[in-house]
């Protein structure tokens, strides 16, 4: 029996996460016809993401929660109600709760500290689906956006913080759950893909983990949602066959310390829309 499945598992790497045969082979008719397909949703008047962009800056400015106030003071690491640049420096460390916080985490803390606000239905919400917004999709959005065109720049000084970047390399490359996969069984080598799909490597600093971290969050077309990093990880989990992780945990946060510094320098541009 440990044989057999040892053998599952070998072939669950194959078909999951394939290796193509040159990282540099030519493109077959059916990538050409992607790509045509990325081109044509690029346009940002194309992207519904922008509309998630307008609701969240509609939450931003509206008053909640037991304090009846606005989160127009929430301090993103810019000083009290500075968007512009903040997203492009998360995760970060915070003298106030004395924790590295993604940006999620923070409006969670902004929403409780700041607005009095009982968050069981924002979590319940926490991704959109049919019928159903997120206010954190939303907001995440908004904020995010007011770092477009700048550089992912996220802080490894605070010890905190290098604790937190040293524990996100140890997760990306901890295997575990059924088919024993970590992060870095498909994203850690050069020309990888799951049938027509690229793999971005996303161990190393490059192009490849700058191009893919500096278009989060994004509109999935194929979710008809736009999709922050936390929905990113937690569904590459539940692909990989690991117990879910918990929304707003500390090793999300951990994980996604350690791919922004891996792209620092990236371009932002956000929301992006992908298939």
């Amino acid at each position: 029996m440990r044989g057999g499945r040892a053998v599952l598992v070998g072939l669950a790497a194959v078909v999951v996460c394939s290796v193509t045969a040159s990282a540099q082979a030519p493109l077959t008719d059916s990538e050409k016809e992607i790509e045509k397909y990325r081109e044509m949703i690029s346009d940002p008047m194309s992207n519904p993401g922008f509309l998630n962009v307008d609701r969240g800056e509609a939450l931003w400015k509206l008053k909640r929660g037991a304090k009846d106030v606005t989160l127009e003071q929430c301090d993103l690491g810019e000083g009290a109600g500075k968007l512009d640049g903040a997203y492009a420096k998360l995760p970060r460390h915070f003298k106030d709760t004395d924790k590295v916080m993604d940006l999620e985490q923070r409006l969670h803390w902004c929403m409780q500290n700041l607005q009095g606000l009982d968050t069981a239905d924002v979590v319940k919400r926490k991704f959109g689906g049919p019928g159903r917004t997120s206010d954190m999709e939303d907001l995440v959005a908004f904020i995010a956006n007011k770092s477009s065109g700048m550089k992912l720049a996220t802080p490894v000084q605070h010890p905190k913080e290098k604790e937190m970047y040293e524990v996100g390399e140890a997760m990306f490359y901890r295997r575990g759950g059924q088919w024993d996969f970590s992060c870095a069984t498909c994203h850690s080598e050069d020309g990888k893909r799951i049938r027509l799909q690229g793999l971005p490597n996303l161990g190393k600093p490059g192009k490849q983990v700058q191009e893919t971290m500096g278009s989060w969050p994004t509109y999935r077309v194929s979710q008809s949602n736009v999709r922050t990093m936390q929905h990113r990880l937690w569904d590459c989990y539940r692909q990989m066959r690991w117990p879910a992780p918990d929304y707003l945990s500390d090793g999300l946060t951990a994980l996604t310390v350690y791919l922004n510094k891996n792209a620092e320098g990236a371009d932002i541009q956000v929301p992006s829309i992908k298939r």
